[in-house]
């Protein structure tokens, strides 16, 4: 996907109801009232155009990098078919190991010791959700074919020029390939693993590729609204760890961890149930970073991103600015939150291949498919806390 760094992100919500280019937009996100657009509506998610394969069908020879970036003191990592599954399972349980890829690395371990903490069991073993990923995920590739609607969200000549992408209906994907690996959560070079004899850069519709087995993230149900306060989301607090970079969901204001001591002197953690999810971010910039507990006023889809080349470079806000239009490779992604703290939120990115490495200037990245299933977990009203 385009590869662009992203500065203080002066986001505007854009509802993208027909084909042409949105034309008088707000200019900062503070502005952003909750009424603004439609709804979203609700859609359920379909699987109905992958076919599970039988396990071991699908041959991997994959080997972790002598440079992988996870930790050096963690026995027994899973490889091949079964590093996949461990990574689905945790995908599927809503706390994301990041890009699926048969690589077990840094956040794959961040979302096994989340889900670990949730279930009460040590942090830096695999034990549980190895067994849990073993019984659950039995058929770890599908056979998933392009569906017609990928035709809309597809446009091989994106320019890269800011002032040219201003002119488009909307950020779309530069390729199949680029569709189907963010709609299976992983990446080009992992489907082209997948694919051996397929050239992945000359895919159509109706084309099949070998994908990881995971939920698929459907692009074509977003419409460009906003998404409804609710109640119980609205009450829930999620922590912003810019130290270990994770984005932590929790029912309310998290409290201390419980252990207590066994009578045979062992040690256990209790489950901390007010954990639901975790999924891996990109923070701004150590000099950007707005640490506090904040509030986020509002969620919408396909955001509009108003590049100023002056402000980004000065600080200085310029008439000349351009709005870049919603869609996946929008350098805010599908899904902006704006919080309460002006021109900052957590948004999706045009480039889920750079999360955890590169950094923004002052928001918080996720994965376009993190980011959606971040949206069943909060809504507007509900706590942010930077740390």
């Amino acid at each position: 996907m385009i590869r662009f760094g992203l500065a203080l992100s002066l986001l505007l919500p854009a509802v993208l109801l027909s084909e042409e280019v949105p034309k008088a937009l707000p200019v900062d996100p503070s502005e952003i009232t909750p009424d603004t657009g439609p709804a979203v509506a609700e859609v359920a998610p379909s699987h109905a155009e992958a076919r599970p394969l039988p396990a071991g069908e699908v041959k991997l020879n994959i080997k972790r990098s002598p440079n992988s970036d996870a930790p050096k003191d963690i026995d027994h990592l899973p490889e091949g078919e079964d590093a996949v599954r461990l990574q689905i399972f945790l995908d599927e349980q809503r706390f994301g190991p990041g890009v699926i890829d048969g690589k077990p690395g840094r956040f794959t371990i961040l979302a096994v010791n989340s889900w670990n903490e949730s279930h009460g069991y040590p942090p830096n073993d695999l034990t549980a959700a190895m067994d849990g990923a073993t019984r659950t995920v039995t058929q770890p590739f599908a056979l998933a074919t392009i569906p017609s609607a990928a035709a809309k969200w597809v446009n091989p000549k994106l320019p890269e020029s800011r002032e040219l992408q201003a002119k488009e209906k909307r950020m779309s994907y530069r390729s199949y390939a680029e569709f189907m690996s963010e709609r299976y959560h992983t990446d080009v070079e992992f489907l082209q693993q997948l694919n051996p004899g397929v050239n992945v850069w000359n895919l159509a519709p109706g084309k099949a590729l070998i994908v990881p087995n995971v939920t698929p993230f459907l692009i074509e149900n977003l419409n460009g609204g906003r998404y409804e306060p609710e109640p119980i989301l609205a009450s829930r607090h999620v922590v912003i760890d810019t130290k270990i970079n994770q984005a932590r969901v929790y029912e309310s204001e998290p409290t201390a961890i419980v252990v207590e001591e066994r009578p045979d002197g062992s040690i256990r953690t209790k489950p901390n149930k007010a954990l639901v999810a975790a999924f891996p971010i990109t923070p701004g910039q150590e000099k950007f970073i707005k640490y506090g507990k904040w509030e986020m006023k509002n969620a919408v889809q396909l955001p509009v991103w108003r590049y100023d080349k002056s402000l980004l470079e000065t600080g200085k806000r310029s008439n000349n600015a351009f709005n870049i239009p919603g869609g996946p490779n929008c350098p805010v992604g599908v899904v902006w939150m704006g919080l309460s703290v002006p021109g900052i939120g957590m948004h999706g990115t045009s480039d889920p291949e750079t999360i955890g490495r590169a950094r923004s200037a002052g928001c918080i990245r996720l994965a376009n498919w993190d980011v959606v299933a971040l949206t069943d977990f909060v809504r507007p009203g509900a706590s942010v806390e930077i740390r």
